[in-house]
C-alpha cells in the first residue's frame, strides 16, 4: 500500500537520468581518501610509538624522532628535549587537523555531491553536516587549511633559528594568504545567504 505521505518522485528522462548517475563516479575518489585516512592513522601510530620509545631511552626510536624533526642542515640533537618533544607533538597534531579535513571532504563531500547518507536523528552525526552545502563545506575546509597551515608556522618559529629570514617571511606571507582567502569565502557566502533571503522575502 502506498504512503500518502510519501513524497512522489519525479521520473527522470534516459539522457538527464545518466548524467545525474555520473555523481557515482565520485564514490572511488571518496574510497580512496578513506584509504588516505588509514596511512595517516598508521603514521600517526608510528610517531606516538617513536615518542613513547624515546622517552623510555629507545636508542633507534630516538634517532628516528631526531631524524623526522630535523631541520635540513642544521645539527641533531644529542638528546631528547623540550623542544623536540614539542616538535613531535606538533607532528602528531598537525596528523590529526589532517584527518579531520580528511573527515570532512569525505563526509560532507559525499553528501554534498553523491546521496542522502540519512544521519538525522543518530547519535553520532556530526553537528555541522545536519546544516552541510557546498558553501558551508568551502567555509569548513578553509578554516581547516588555516588550522594546518598555523601548526606549521608554530614548527617553523620554533626551529626559527634553523630557518632564514626569507623562509619565515615567506611562510608567513602565505599564512596570512590563506587567512584572508578564508575570511574573503566567508564573507562571499554571507553576501550570498543575504542576498538569498532577501529575494525570497521579496516573492
Amino acid at each position: 500500500m502506498d504512503d500518502p505521505t510519501r513524497p512522489t518522485v519525479k521520473r527522470l528522462s534516459p539522457v538527464p537520468a545518466f548524467i545525474f548517475m555520473s555523481r557515482w563516479l565520485q564514490l572511488p575518489l571518496y574510497l580512496g581518501l578513506i584509504l588516505a585516512q588509514c596511512v595517516y592513522v598508521f603514521h600517526f601510530w608510528v610517531e606516538l610509538k617513536d615518542l613513547i620509545g624515546a622517552a623510555m631511552g629507545n636508542e633507534a626510536s630516538l634517532q628516528h624522532i631526531f631524524q623526522a624533526v630535523a631541520v635540513p642542515g642544521a645539527a641533531l640533537p644529542e638528546k631528547l628535549n623540550e623542544t623536540t618533544i614539542m616538535l613531535v607533538v606538533l607532528g602528531l597534531i598537525d596528523v590529526v587537523m589532517i584527518s579531520n579535513l580528511l573527515i570532512m571532504v569525505i563526509v560532507g563531500g559525499y553528501e554534498t555531491f553523491v546521496s542522502r547518507m540519512h544521519l538525522e536523528g543518530h547519535p553520532d552525526q556530526p553537528e555541522w553536516l545536519s546544516h552541510v552545502n557546498a558553501s558551508v563545506l568551502k567555509t569548513k575546509l578553509a578554516m581547516a587549511i588555516i588550522g594546518i597551515s598555523s601548526i606549521h608556522l608554530l614548527k617553523t618559529f620554533i626551529n626559527a633559528q634553523s630557518y632564514t629570514e626569507k623562509t619565515l617571511m615567506y611562510q608567513t606571507v602565505i599564512h596570512v594568504v590563506f587567512l584572508l582567502s578564508a575570511m574573503a569565502i566567508a564573507y562571499t557566502d554571507r553576501l550570498m545567504t543575504s542576498t538569498h533571503k532577501d529575494s525570497k522575502n521579496a516573492h
